[in-house]
């Protein structure tokens, strides 16, 4: 299994992040109860019993309720905190009276981001921070002082990014005195524009791809780990119901049922190894809370797919052959 570039920096980060987007009950400003702390500790539990030592928030999780349950686990548990590495994100706004959605990486925005991360956390530091979503009125210079506040402080160790494409990572990087040493980008067998993107150069069908030319080979080049959200599909080749879908999705919710029995492991094994096997040595982002899930994503960390079964897969879930 290939090696991931984000031990060169965190040496002992699993190979497989657990995702904490589905803690904390509803989007929507109603309190943390008892059960939504009672999933947070078995979503680690879980996950520290599989091996994924890996936590990946972000501030606006369910209006910070993520982050909160998480901080209470780590409240009752303190000695946990030294034994994992937490991530989380800034720079989405909610909307507010008649200010819509928006990106903010205003230097005062990230500190005061992080500080509530923090204070909901309940930690000192995080592992990493990434900006969440790219900011068209970013002035690098700000996030650069915001960095270099933070670091010093010893509040955020190390910086990534998420959903920027290579040339916006490179504009930054030439700001900052930090590394970036992350990028997460949607990547899965449901959203393949990373991999077409290489594959239709000089070709017609080329043009329709939605995703920024050198981005993944960038990231590889400078030892930016490539994070995938999303990378479970939201079941679709792991038992939801897709009779209604495309038939491209049928046919490889069939092919990875397969795989899965010839190699006898979970059908969530066979969709993680296949990002996996990918030499970048992406590390998915699991969603999912449920144990049973979490112990079947974990199994992919046991299997490799031939080249073969790696093509087939990917030409299967395209729904048409390669040029």
């Amino acid at each position: 299994m290939n090696r991931i570039p984000l031990t060169i920096f965190l040496p002992d980060a699993s190979r497989i992040a657990a995702g904490c987007m589905g803690l904390g009950g509803d989007w929507d400003n109603s309190p943390v109860s008892p059960a939504h702390i009672k999933q947070a500790h078995q979503l680690v539990d879980s996950a520290l019993e599989s091996g994924i030592n890996f936590f990946d928030h972000a501030d606006i999780y369910t209006r910070g309720k993520a982050e909160q349950v998480f901080g209470h686990v780590l409240t009752e548990r303190p000695e946990l905190r030294e034994n994992i590495f937490l991530q989380s994100k800034c720079g989405i706004r909610f909307a507010e009276g008649n200010v819509p959605n928006r990106y903010d990486f205003s230097r005062e925005w990230i500190i005061h981001s992080v500080e509530n991360s923090l204070a909901r956390l309940n930690t000192e530091y995080l592992d990493l921070l990434l900006l969440h979503r790219p900011d068209p009125l970013m002035q690098p210079e700000e996030v650069a002082e915001a960095f270099h506040q933070l670091q010093k402080s010893g509040k955020v160790r190390h910086f990534g990014v998420s959903n920027m494409n290579g040339h916006q990572i490179k504009y930054l990087r030439s700001f900052l005195e930090q590394p970036v040493i992350v990028n997460q980008l949607q990547m899965s067998l449901t959203h393949l524009d990373w991999l077409d993107e290489g594959v239709l150069v000089n070709h017609p069908e080329g043009q329709a791809v939605g995703f920024t030319p050198g981005t993944v080979e960038y990231c590889r080049s400078h030892n930016i780990q490539l994070q995938a959200w999303g990378c479970l599909s939201k079941g679709a080749f792991t038992g939801r119901d897709v009779s209604a879908e495309a038939e491209s999705i049928q046919a490889t919710a069939r092919l990875v049922e397969q795989f899965a029995g010839e190699l006898g492991v979970s059908r969530e094994a066979i969709v993680l190894a296949w990002l996996m096997r990918h030499p970048a040595g992406i590390q998915p982002v699991i969603g999912t809370t449920n144990a049973q899930r979490i112990r079947a994503c974990q199994q992919a960390e046991n299997i490799e797919l031939s080249r073969e079964q790696w093509y087939q897969l990917y030409v299967c879930a395209r729904g048409r052959m390669l040029p």
